[in-house]
């Protein structure tokens, strides 16, 4: 087997498929679908330093690093990757808006907290079980859009239960799963 893409790689492709752009003043990055996949983050991406939308969808990332020189990030597409944890979002803390985390082996929100910016959150068919970890999204004050669908805890419940028990303890959400929140007037 191929070893896996390393970030470095990932660059030099994407800057052979832009002739006469350099990669530290694009706004857009993507390295979604590498072959062979990325396994790991690194301090390479710190090349992108005028990244405002970096897509790394679709590998096999296991933990989320190199990060914290992207100053500009305001999107960041992790989904379907091998992701456990928010550990390694720090750097981004005062940027992110926007988080797509869907499709990884996350069980625990721990970390979280740190993304006082973070308006938009997708984390669905992730592993999440339990209220005790849903309601730690109360630390984001800006959470506004929030796609949960397909965690255990989701699974757990019939729809209509779900969506007033989950907008009950997120009173900020505008939109949950894609439809737009109805709250009930007290």
């Amino acid at each position: 087997m191929s070893k896996p893409t390393t970030i470095k790689d990932a660059i030099k492709r994407w800057e052979d498929k832009h002739p006469g752009e350099q990669i530290a003043e694009a706004l857009e990055v993507g390295f979604q679908f590498q072959w062979p996949p990325i396994e790991k983050m690194d301090n390479s991406l710190s090349a992108l330093q005028k990244c405002k939308k970096l897509s790394l969808s679709t590998n096999m990332i296991e933990k989320i690093a190199g990060v914290s020189a992207l100053k500009n990030l305001k999107i960041l597409s992790l989904a379907r990757n091998y992701i456990k944890s928010f550990s390694g979002l720090e750097g981004v803390a005062e940027t992110l808006e926007e988080l797509w985390i869907s499709y990884n082996f996350i069980e625990k929100v721990k970390g979280i907290q740190v993304l006082k910016k973070l308006k938009v959150l997708y984390i669905g068919n992730n592993m999440i079980k339990d209220w005790s970890e849903y309601v730690k999204f109360q630390d984001l004050p800006c959470l506004e859009d929030l796609l949960f669908v397909g965690n255990p805890l989701y699974d757990s419940m019939e729809e209509s239960i779900w969506k007033q028990e989950a907008i009950k303890r997120l009173p900020n959400l505008k939109k949950l799963d894609g439809d737009p929140v109805v709250r009930d007037e007290e």
